[in-house]
């Protein structure tokens, strides 16, 4: 006999869920009583983590083995992840075939938010993380941050905490749930389930877990390096709207206003959704990029060592091995390959001002990576350094434009980091400018401009959106939050 599951409680009745993504976003304080501010919380939290990261050698990594047949660098228990190589073929790219090192990690992984109201306002429990990447260790995570290999407790540590919520969903009000990419540059096929519950019951709040609103939240994304990347991707599905956002007084130059009026979608973009998707499915129809796995022992222009794997020009990249210990995670120590960047990338959107409305002018962009092969990106996402070593015609069409934006003219600017599990120390220069000249003339084959309503609409479904623009868009919601006084 089939068991009848009940239906999840309903949220409480305050108009629609945009206006209380809104009411939340312009909370500029926490509605919950807590023992210690937050400052005085994340200090505690990073002194208990005992984080310790030392460089070690590639083939001295506990529990790791190069793969007789191919080089490739795999765990002893068949889970986590490999690096492999990866053949690429692009005919129509500026780079027309490469050869790299690429992170395979099969499994899903989730990223799991919890939220509740309480005094008529939303609130989500974030967890204090360490992360052996993270140039400060500790950054401010999602609920839930989990491998399957994690919640599965291969690594036989502790379990995660709070993963029974989202193990059992349909007990809770989901307010967005969607697979996601992550880099495609350095992750094959690689997708994260973004998920966010309302709950209704009471929960018991761990010690390196606390309650805020997103007005709070998104004033600490103004920050360098204490929002990770996977809140920022998860901070992406809440798109707040409706009338609760008027209540911030205008920047004074119409910005804001402008804003308000993207999120909103009233009056609607250039470009019509249907044009839009009609746009991004031919990209998707006509590229040819191609990937076939290679020996990563035998990779064309890179070299291996003892301490890293590396490309013969110094750029792009390495694989370097690391050995980690910390107090907080499900186990005290371990060790692992990671992706080293060389360089400090910028991740920038240009947006403008058309007809009262923002708009955003986003990039379809193919990575090797990516499941559907085009993603839409920033308007420029790239480390400026690599180009010394790449053809002219491979460099950002708007990089100039971005490089030299005077300050009145960007909008947002913080350096944040990237994934700190599988990236050592990758840093972007996340930026928000204003564009300067005709929107009109800003558009070609690869550029369109959309709102910020569009983008979220996008948002609800999977690999529309790649995970430097999920970030921004996050950015760009974080304007909405009234600014420290």
């Amino acid at each position: 006999m089939n068991r009848i599951v009940p239906p999840p409680p309903p949220p409480p009745a305050l108009r629609s869920l945009q206006d209380r993504l809104a009411r939340s976003t312009l909370a500029e304080e926490s509605r919950v009583h807590q023992p210690a501010s937050f400052a005085s919380w994340f200090a505690a939290a990073r002194e208990r983590s005992g984080l310790r990261v030392d460089r070690m050698e590639l083939d001295g990594l506990r529990n790791w083995y190069r793969d007789p047949r191919t080089g490739a660098l795999r765990h002893r228990s068949g889970g986590f992840f490999t690096i492999d190589g990866l053949d690429v073929r692009f005919p129509s790219g500026p780079v027309s075939q490469w050869q790299q090192p690429i992170i395979h990690q099969p499994e899903i992984g989730v990223l799991g938010l919890l939220a509740k109201e309480f005094d008529g306002v939303l609130h989500f429990l974030m967890q204090a993380k360490v992360e052996p990447g993270n140039r400060n260790h500790l950054q401010l995570s999602p609920t839930v941050q989990a491998t399957r290999s994690n919640y599965l407790r291969l690594h036989k540590g502790r379990a995660v905490p709070y993963l029974r919520y989202f193990q059992e969903r349909t007990r809770h009000h989901v307010i967005a749930d969607v697979l996601q990419s992550e880099q495609g540059a350095w992750f094959f096929r690689k997708r994260n389930r973004n998920i966010v519950l309302e709950v209704t019951e009471d929960v018991g709040v761990e010690e390196d877990f606390r309650w805020l609103t997103l007005g709070e939240i998104y004033r600490l994304l103004a920050v360098e390096d204490i929002v990770n990347m996977d809140t920022r991707t998860t901070l992406s599905c809440l798109a707040p709207a409706g009338g609760g956002v008027d209540g911030v007084p205008d920047t004074g130059d119409g910005f804001r206003k402008a804003l308000v009026r993207s999120c909103a979608g009233e009056p609607g973009g250039v470009h019509g959704m249907a044009e839009l998707l009609s746009w991004i499915t031919e990209h998707r129809a006509h590229t040819d990029l191609a990937t076939r796995p290679v020996p990563l022992g035998e990779l064309r222009d890179w070299h291996s060592s003892p301490e890293r794997i590396s490309h013969d020009s110094g750029r792009f990249f390495s694989v370097i091995g690391v050995a980690v210990s910390a107090g907080t995670r499900e186990v005290g120590g371990w060790s692992q390959p990671m992706i080293e960047p060389h360089g400090t990338g910028v991740i920038a959107m240009l947006v403008k001002e058309i007809d009262g409305v923002l708009h955003v002018l986003m990039r379809a962009s193919a990575e090797p990576g990516y499941v559907d092969g085009v993603e839409l990106s920033p308007t420029v996402q790239c480390v400026p350094e690599s180009y010394e070593v790449l053809p002219g015609a491979a460099r950002p069409r708007f990089l100039g434009d971005v490089l030299s934006a005077p300050p009145e003219r960007i909008r947002f600017t913080c350096l944040l980091s990237e994934e700190g599990g599988r990236f050592h120390h990758a840093l972007n220069r996340y930026l928000v400018v204003e564009a300067d000249g005709e929107a009109g003339l800003l558009e070609d084959r690869d550029h369109r401009w959309l709102t910020l309503n569009q983008l979220n609409a996008l948002l609800r479904h999977s690999h529309y959106l790649n995970v430097q623009a999920r970030s921004l868009v996050a950015c760009l919601h974080s304007m909405l939050a009234p600014r420290p006084r």
